[in-house]
């Protein structure tokens, strides 16, 4: 699975918390951003591109379907929807830092809820669900190599990110997601595997199914002792 945040948005160079706000789009810079980030993708070819229902995550993933030479299902998933946060939605960011719950927020986020929206444990908890089922399905009809994208929001991406490191939430303000960039995780039986987090170059042909052979092995699922290979040697 890989994990886009939306590109640069209006909203976020305003410092203002958009959250579910309609008619937030991305800006010349996120256009841009969502356009590398795309360029980058190109080279794998993916099985899905699911989007939250936000304007600004269906622009990137617009953009991210017609990079590609084949032609991925898309869909609109409300599991990966932005937080909702209640009565915070549409104000500054600098006004929201004076308030109490801002430092809940910032060190004890299992413990915050918003006025008026959800609960952040309840935001993980839905996130977490939605990209684990999608996770599963996509697997079950193209194979264990096939390789999807979800394209979401800052908060959502790090909550995933924190459950498949194995990180208490209240721990996950320490992961950062950059607009328009790819985290990359892998669910196994065993495990999930976080391969990449907050890149915003390099190869990723590395992720391409790799060709079918009679006899070849599925990849293992126990991590490497020492480290492994890497991406791209034999099996």
């Amino acid at each position: 699975m890989i994990l886009v945040r939306h590109g640069r948005t209006t909203a976020n160079t305003a410092g203002v918390l958009a959250g579910r706000t309609r008619g937030v789009r991305l800006d010349d810079t996120g256009v841009q951003q969502a356009a590398r980030t795309a360029e980058r993708l190109a080279v794998v070819p993916l099985t899905a591109v699911v989007t939250s229902p936000l304007e600004r995550c269906r622009q990137t993933a617009r953009a991210i379907v017609k990079a590609q030479d084949g032609t991925p299902s898309t869909a609109t998933e409300r599991g990966i929807t932005e937080c909702d946060y209640g009565a915070w939605q549409g104000r500054s960011l600098r006004e929201l830092a004076k308030e109490p719950l801002w430092k809940v927020v910032q060190t004890q986020p299992s413990a915050a809820a918003f006025p008026d929206g959800e609960s952040m444990v309840a935001m993980q908890a839905r996130s977490v669900t939605a990209v684990r089922r999608l996770d599963a399905r996509l697997e079950a009809e193209h194979g264990a190599g096939a390789v999807w994208v979800a394209v979401s929001h800052g908060d959502i991406i790090k909550s995933v990110l924190a459950d498949a490191l194995g990180m208490h939430l209240d721990l996950f303000q320490r992961l950062h997601v950059d607009p328009a960039s790819v985290s990359i995780v892998r669910y196994t039986e065993t495990r999930p595997y976080v391969l990449a987090t907050n890149t915003h170059a390099g190869d990723l042909s590395w992720l391409r199914p790799p060709v079918k052979k009679r006899g070849r092995k599925a990849p293992a699922q126990d991590a490497a002792v020492g480290g492994g290979a890497g991406p791209g040697s034999a099996a």
